[in-house]
């Protein structure tokens, strides 16, 4: 997707595996120092697009886990009105159809802004992949990725 996506993007990757698990008692003593790191990364984004793969027809711990410290504090949560989209891929014939919904409805939770469309739900993905490069190779699914990549400026500038 990085590669399809306009040049003119600035994309930052984040790394979710350092932030503990969420605990009220926790952040009653300040967020770690991963969290607010991530949490800056989501307030200074003009939008954000998550790719999730499905683990057991649902969303990866660490992803909700995630998400769960970045709704906090609740009223003024970084995900609040900010643009979303969510993109996945799974070997599975699903798409990640599940965790994506997931995904939605704690976003939906927290008011932020999720792309109703076009989906990214790419099933069989390992049928699609460049066996040598690992690259996705399937045309169809790389131009349906540049349309979907198109409908999340443009959602993100409706919110600007």
């Amino acid at each position: 997707m990085e590669k399809l996506a306009p040049e003119h993007w600035e994309i930052h990757h984040t790394d979710l595996s350092g932030i503990p698990l969420y605990n009220a008692d926790t952040e009653s003593q300040g967020d770690p120092p991963s969290v607010t790191e991530f949490k800056e990364r989501i307030r200074q984004a003009d939008g954000v697009l998550i790719v999730t793969p499905e683990y057991n027809s649902g969303i990866p711990g660490v992803l909700k886990n995630a998400l769960d410290w970045a709704s906090r504090p609740v009223k003024s949560s970084v995900l609040i009105e900010k643009p979303f989209a969510i993109a996945g891929a799974t070997p599975g014939g699903g798409g990640t159809a599940q965790s994506q919904a997931q995904v939605r409805q704690t976003l939906l939770a927290m008011n932020a802004y999720t792309m109703p469309g076009p989906k990214i739900l790419i099933g069989s993905v390992h049928e699609k992949l460049n066996q040598t490069t690992g690259e996705l190779e399937d045309e169809a699914t790389l131009r349906h990725i540049e349309k979907f990549l198109t409908a999340f400026e443009q959602w993100i500038l409706y919110f600007k």
